[in-house]
């Protein structure tokens, strides 16, 4: 890429660590302050303004593409060496000088003594060896993402966002819907938002330069006129940010305006109001955040029908890179290169192949049945056991038992009571380790890692918000099981002594060291994503019940989208025509029902006897009061009310499955040509 972001500057190293080698730890593995492996990193967070583009003005893609030269200074990474000789966490007991660098502050304070046990736990990793799907000595496979030229990163992004007819006006006639729908997707965006996406487009007709005829954007799409009919849902003005985050406190979320646009605010106002964020919380004293609370309810990933989801994602990815543009980090994404993997199996088995065979033994698997069978088992067993996750099962014992399950686990056969605790926790992490590709994704990976540079905590936690809604679903519905499980392990740690910290530590090179990565990194870069990825696991546990819901504004987005497609299709001139002429028997939109104007909706049960219902619209009536009024009238329902969902369905919405704690009201003001649905849902 032609723009250079200027992120962080590393600077020295610090370290404890003395030439000669370590004998131990204790018994209580309290390790002594000599230990080889000991160090951090600080990672000074650049705050030159310079950076960022000027785009405040920017509110749609009508502005002229051609590219700027960017004379942005930008500034290099700072080392510097020291003579100390430390152990290798990579080949102990090697002696080989450590790179010198410092932990970030945002990384809080995993401590030193702690960040021994991430070594050892690589060190446990390195010698398990493979899994229980390779033959002895078989070479492993390994994945070499591809670095993308320049220019082609910005092209995949752009298609990914669906957006490919900005660069591209060679597209058939037929797919007049997909520029019309890129048209409305467009719309919706912020300033922010627009940004990103133009900064994408330069960046793509640069390196499409040579072709005969370079498309316009403004020719595509043009703005709208003055006085084209606004949709009902108000998009916030240029200076909604600003004043919503003025008022905003440490701890708050706000999840009604923009995060990128937030996040250019909080650069606006830095050297302006002092931000007295505490980067150096000790473990477990994280802060407590909160969403601020939304009268319309919470939405997670699963409460949307896959339409809406779609929309979701598009919207999710150009916020992404809005947010990690604003804080001016260069974010590289790598390609998974194909790999030869199994198609059958427990370990060393996709996701999705996993996935498959389980939801044939049983439908609407969403996690796979060998990892929740492994959770099961040491959450009713085990977990009180001290050192839980962090001191490993005896080496030949988990391979005996690797094979053992891929032999007896589908037929149900596998002896479970013989299973140790210490063993099943290192078939989980074993597990984790063997998938064909990351957890977190080839494509993601770095951008997790990324998300230390941003210089608050509620910075990284809504770039983590956005990175978890972008994770296929089956790797964001098993990444949540994980975090779940490590939590309950937290939970336990007056007996087990698992803190916070502790199981980060241990799991975060399982979650980030994924097959042939330890042979394609420097050693710097392997210690310098210690305390990184560490910190990255622990924000996950500690705000796993915000990071899973889908923000506010992400959903106004979505929408508004669904508002403008709509209308949109009723100013077609044929589409006029034909409902001029039916008017009569079906109208262009649905009216809203005449008990709904009265303060009534009509709750619709179709799987019931009871197959509706009207109920009264007041101040505080909730999704759930129109659960438990629907169960105390159909006597004959004999499922629990959390198996019962209350839809909204239509209107600007296609499909979503409605928080208890959804005020109806609020809800119908906001949707007021919507269904209202009680179904079955299968959590």
């Amino acid at each position: 890429m032609s723009r250079q972001h200027q992120g962080v500057v590393l600077t020295a190293y610090h370290s404890s660590a003395r030439d000669e080698p370590q004998t131990g730890p204790g018994p209580n593995h309290q390790l002594a302050a000599s230990s080889p492996k000991m160090g951090h990193y600080t990672l000074q967070p650049n705050h030159n303004p310079q950076h960022r583009d000027k785009h405040e003005n920017s509110t749609s893609i009508n502005s002229s593409l051609l590219p700027k030269p960017n004379s942005d200074p930008s500034s290099k990474s700072q080392l510097s060496s020291s003579p100390k000789s430390t152990t290798s966490p990579r080949h102990s007991p090697n002696i080989r000088p450590r790179p010198t660098c410092q932990r970030s502050s945002s990384q809080d304070s995993l401590d030193e003594l702690q960040m021994d046990d991430y070594w050892k736990e690589v060190e446990n990793i390195t010698c398990s060896g493979g899994g229980a799907g390779k033959g002895e000595g078989e070479p492993q496979e390994e994945e070499h993402p591809k670095i993308p030229e320049e220019g082609e990163q910005e092209e995949a992004w752009l298609t990914e966002a669906g957006l490919a007819r900005l660069f591209d006006d060679s597209l058939a006639a037929d797919d007049q819907d997909q520029e019309e729908d890129s048209a409305v997707f467009l719309s919706t965006l912020t300033r922010t938002q627009v940004a990103a996406v133009e900064r994408r487009v330069q960046q793509t007709l640069l390196r499409r330069r040579n072709r005969q005829h370079l498309p316009d954007v403004r020719d595509i799409f043009r703005p709208p006129a003055k006085d084209e009919e606004t949709p009902r849902l108000q998009r916030r003005s240029e200076n909604g940010p600003k004043d919503a985050s003025a008022a905003e406190t440490e701890t708050e979320l706000n999840v009604e305006v923009a995060f990128s646009e937030q996040a250019l605010s909080y650069w606006d106002n830095q050297h302006k109001v002092k931000v007295s964020t505490n980067l150096n919380a000790p473990d477990d004293k994280l802060p407590n955040f909160k969403v601020l609370r939304d009268k319309t309810g919470q939405t997670r990933a699963e409460d949307l029908s896959p339409l809406d989801m779609m929309k979701v994602r598009r919207l999710v990815l150009v916020e992404m890179t809005a947010l990690f543009d604003t804080a001016g980090i260069d974010l590289k994404t790598h390609k998974p290169v194909k790999v030869k993997t199994r198609d059958s199996g427990l370990f060393g088995v996709p996701l999705n192949t996993l996935l498959d065979q389980d939801q044939r033994r049983a439908p609407g698997t969403k996690v796979p049945l060998i990892l929740q069978k492994l959770i099961s088992h040491i959450k009713e067993e085990g977990l009180d056991t001290e050192g839980l996750l962090r001191i490993p099962g005896a080496a030949t014992r988990v391979k005996a038992l690797c094979q053992e399950l891929e032999s007896s686990f589908c037929d149900g056969a596998f002896p479970w009571q013989q299973v140790k605790q210490h063993d099943a926790a290192s078939l989980l992490k074993l597990f984790i380790r063997e998938l064909p590709h990351p957890l977190l994704t080839v494509e993601y990976l770095n951008a997790f890692i990324a998300v230390n540079k941003f210089p608050t905590k509620k910075q990284q936690l809504q770039a983590l918000n956005l990175l978890v809604l972008l994770l296929p679903e089956a790797n964001r519905n098993t990444l949540k099981a994980l975090v779940e499980f490590f939590q309950h392990v937290i939970d336990h740690q007056a007996q087990n002594k698992m803190t916070l910290n502790n199981v980060s530590v241990v799991m975060a090179p399982n979650i980030f060291m994924f097959k042939g990565f330890r042979s394609k990194v420097s050693e710097q870069k392997e210690i310098s994503m210690a305390t990184s990825t560490a910190n990255i696991v622990r924000l996950l546990i500690r705000y796993q019940n915000l990071l899973w819901t889908i923000p506010k504004f992400i959903l106004n987005q979505v929408r508004q989208h669904n508002m403008e497609s709509q209308r949109k299709q009723n100013n077609q001139r044929a589409v006029r025509k034909l409902l001029k002429k039916i008017t009569t028997d079906k109208p262009s939109e649905k009216s809203i029902p005449e008990e709904n104007s009265q303060g009534f909706i009509r709750v619709q049960a179709p799987q019931f006897s009871k197959v509706s219902m009207a109920v009264q619209l007041t101040e505080e009536l909730q999704a759930v009061d129109v659960l438990t009024r629907f169960l105390s009238q159909d006597r004959l329902v004999t499922v629990k009310k959390e198996d019962l969902c209350l839809f909204e369905i239509g209107g600007n919405i296609k499909e979503r499955c409605l928080d208890g704690e959804t005020f109806m009201k609020d809800l119908y003001h906001l949707n007021p040509t919507a269904e209202w649905v009680i179904k079955l849902v299968q959590r």
